[in-house]
């Protein structure tokens, strides 16, 4: 089967992105364009693609939610035992992006991924809703299952003997925060010639330079 994709093309006039007029920290330059993806109603405006890899450098990447940012980094949450959190235990460097198509838009992150405290993973994990507290009881997240029917059974068992309010936050279940070492901004532009604003770490201070499209 061959597909034709050639042809596929979108031309960017939406906005400019100035290293003279952009925010210096690129933290709150980030936190002004994720206020403005919001306000657009872009969809899904807090899923980020995460990369991580084994030591010897095999990756893999999946698309998880943003829940929580600061002036630290970003955060998730996930199973510790699936895939990405049995590769961060060895190799902690990982990388996120955003793209809001909407606002033709992307933002490029890499840093060092950390668990976060035991208090912060319960305060999130009760946060839930009750259906999505079940799931992390029960789902032993990128392990081989036999099929739909056994989760789902499993569900319904965990459901029937569990209180919504008693629900224990499982130990391999919590967060991870993102300290970034290197932050770029990307703006559609005419033409291909799209701006890159690329911020990287320097100690406490940030470098800022512009990249070749």
């Amino acid at each position: 089967m061959r597909m034709e994709l050639a042809d596929i093309r979108k031309d960017y006039r939406l906005e400019a992105l100035d290293e003279k007029q952009i925010n210096r920290n690129p933290l709150r330059q980030f936190e002004s364009w994720l206020i403005e993806a919001l306000e657009a109603k872009v969809n899904e405006p807090t899923a980020m693609v995460l990369a991580t890899a084994t030591p010897d450098g095999i990756p893999s990447a999946r698309v998880v939610l943003l829940k929580a940012f600061s002036d630290q980094g970003m955060g998730f949450f996930t199973n510790y035992s699936s895939r990405k959190g049995a590769e961060i235990e060895l190799n902690q460097k990982v990388a996120l992006l955003f793209h809001w198509p909407e606002l033709e838009r992307q933002v490029r992150i890499e840093g060092i991924a950390t668990k976060t405290s035991a208090t912060a993973s319960d305060d999130y994990f009760h946060s839930r809703p009750f259906e999505s507290r079940l799931s992390a009881v029960i789902s032993d997240q990128s392990q081989v299952v036999p099929d739909r029917e056994y989760l789902e059974k499993l569900w319904e068992g965990q459901q029937f003997k569990s209180v919504e309010n008693m629900i224990d936050r499982p130990s391999n279940w919590g967060g991870y925060l993102v300290e970034p070492y290197r932050i770029e901004f990307w703006q559609g532009r005419p033409n291909r010639l799209h701006d890159r604003i690329l911020f990287s770490r320097k100690g406490d201070k940030w470098d800022i330079s512009r990249l070749a499209p």
